[in-house]
């Protein structure tokens, strides 16, 4: 099924504690209404630096079969993952990494804003849903990593 509106956020580096998380990288993925373009913007810190740097931003096609399929996919997952409880107290699945997805069916989230470290969450994610939201980041890097 080919998605109307949605936007999408990873990031990698999530883990904070006292002082908020230093991400390491930051991709943002939108699909406007009646677009046929996914618009990804993404920021990275080279290693040994202490900011991040914007990259151009890219387009690619909300059109194309491959983009459509792992899109579905990644929906898919999401809806049946579990969240820290509360948000922002532990990275439950262990990847030092958040997503965060929006649209007319779907709000999820893990990691808070801020990042985690805010203690221990009440949610524990298992072998198996580790493995998934594992798929899930693989999936947002590989639409990031799209070209036309």
């Amino acid at each position: 099924m080919p998605f109307g509106e949605y936007s999408l956020r990873l990031q990698h580096g999530i883990q904070g504690g006292f002082a908020p998380p230093t991400p390491n990288a930051i991709h943002t993925l939108t699909r406007p209404m009646n677009s046929d373009q996914l618009h990804i913007m993404s920021a990275v810190r080279p290693d040994g630096t202490p900011q991040l740097n914007e990259l151009a931003p890219k387009y690619i096609s909300s059109k194309d079969d491959h983009t459509n399929a792992l899109v579905q996919e990644l929906h898919d997952i999401l809806k049946d993952l579990p969240t820290e409880q509360p948000p922002g107290s532990e990275d439950i699945y262990g990847l030092d990494t958040s997503i965060a997805w929006g649209s007319e069916d779907l709000q999820w989230m893990n990691g808070a804003p801020e990042g985690c470290g805010g203690g221990e969450s009440f949610i524990k994610a298992t072998d198996e849903q580790k493995a998934k939201f594992k798929r899930a980041v693989d999936i947002v890097n590989e639409l990031v990593g799209k070209t036309e």
